[in-house]
């Protein structure tokens, strides 16, 4: 996936939720779910508020692709775990 533009990092930043939706492994995207997004540098972090449970967060670690829409913004997307040294800064945020 290429970076993010500093518009589409705007536009994400300024949204309070996100559309999220991950792909099946025959590539068809499930359902999408209404999340929270909080943007912090060149990058967006979203969290499951169930944790792993959570069955949208269970549906990224099939194939860590999935799709977002927030702030006018769709986009395809990659799922990474992040770095954890940036948890205090993402819940102040």
């Amino acid at each position: 996936m290429a970076a993010w533009t500093g518009d589409e990092l705007a536009r994400i930043g300024a949204a309070e939720e996100l559309h999220i939706a991950s792909r099946r492994p025959d590539g068809t995207l499930r359902r999408t779910v209404t999340i929270w997004v909080v943007r912090h540098g060149d990058d967006v972090y979203v969290r499951s508020v169930n944790g792993r449970a959570g069955g949208w967060f269970r549906g990224t670690e099939d194939r860590q692709q999935g799709h977002i829409q927030a702030g006018g913004v769709q986009t395809d997307v990659t799922f990474v775990d992040a770095d954890h040294d940036v948890d205090d800064e993402l819940d102040a945020a």
